[in-house]
């Protein structure tokens, strides 16, 4: 027959299993063998056979307070070994296309010609006549980079002397400038097919070539004509249109990127907004704009 818990037991077990529901360990002692819940409102008879923890509840006159964390038991210090602050080092992301190159002690445009020989690294090797390397002043404090030869670039050796090249000749001039005052090149040397844009294995093979370029001038100025020189040298795949005439910088230059003088002959319109850029650069170059002068 189940024996019957007298009253004060029962408030004094209730509250220590309130307490014991506080800290979230009711079901713990409860799995252990505490059975059933108590209810306070009403007397519950549990089986003889019941075993609660060992409590000694005629000791414990007092109870802790539900209510607030339970205080934390005194202990020792632990003495841990103070382990010395290391200074946390940059992130450093991957070198870009041209920063994994080093650079080359007493390089030069010639060392630089010489290096490339009669180059057949890519396919375009074999459909070119010329190898269209660079031209201009070799110290050069402002450099244009194109994207590639074209047909009359390929038969003479030169950069931009096509339809596209008078355009730009016209450019340097508006600026108070004259050809042999700034370096022309391109991302690749050799003529594309068709006039087709450079095909990535052929910009990433070429490419070095106008890196050391670029530092064996050492120029104040670079001017990207055109979209594929942008993205090759600022290494993105954004349209030019969003970040067309805003200074940028490419290996510690000033790098302003604009339309590439053959669009500029399918879109006249948009000669205005190139002779703003160029305009920015003049500024940058110290030249003075002249009223009237544009393209």
């Amino acid at each position: 027959m189940a024996e019957r818990i007298s009253e004060t037991l029962q408030k004094k077990l209730s509250s220590r299993l309130s307490f014991y529901e506080d800290l979230g360990i009711r079901l713990f002692y409860r799995d252990r063998g505490a059975g059933a819940a108590l209810d306070n409102e009403r007397q519950v008879e549990l089986p003889a056979t019941t075993h609660f923890p060992t409590i000694d509840l005629e000791k414990e006159k007092t109870l802790p307070k539900p209510a607030g964390k339970p205080a934390l038991q005194k202990t020792m210090p632990v003495t841990t070994p103070v382990t010395p602050k290391i200074a946390s080092l940059p992130v450093v992301g991957g070198p870009s296309l041209f920063e994994s190159v080093e650079k080359i002690v007493g390089d030069s445009l010639l060392k630089t010609r010489e290096d490339l020989g009669e180059c057949t690294r890519c396919k375009l090797h074999s459909t070119r006549h010329k190898i269209v390397f660079g031209d201009g002043n070799p110290k050069a404090e402002l450099v244009f980079v194109g994207e590639g030869p074209g047909a009359d670039e390929d038969a003479q050796g030169l950069p931009f002397v096509g339809r596209a090249g008078k355009l730009l000749t016209q450019m340097i001039e508006a600026m108070g400038l004259q050809r042999k005052d700034v370096y022309i090149c391109n991302v690749v040397k050799c003529r594309p097919p068709e006039n087709r844009q450079p095909e990535e294995d052929e910009v990433s093979t070429c490419s070095p070539f106008l890196m050391r370029q670029i530092d064996a001038i050492a120029p104040k100025v670079i001017v990207c004509l055109g979209a594929v020189a942008a993205k090759t040298l600022l290494q993105t795949n954004r349209g030019i249109s969003q970040f067309r005439g805003e200074w940028l910088e490419f290996r510690g230059r000033k790098l302003l990127a604009t339309y590439h003088p053959a669009y500029l002959l399918r879109n006249p319109p948009a000669k205005s907004e190139v002779w703003k850029d160029l305009q920015k650069v003049m500024a940058v170059l110290g030249l003075e704009v002249k009223k009237g002068k544009s393209v």
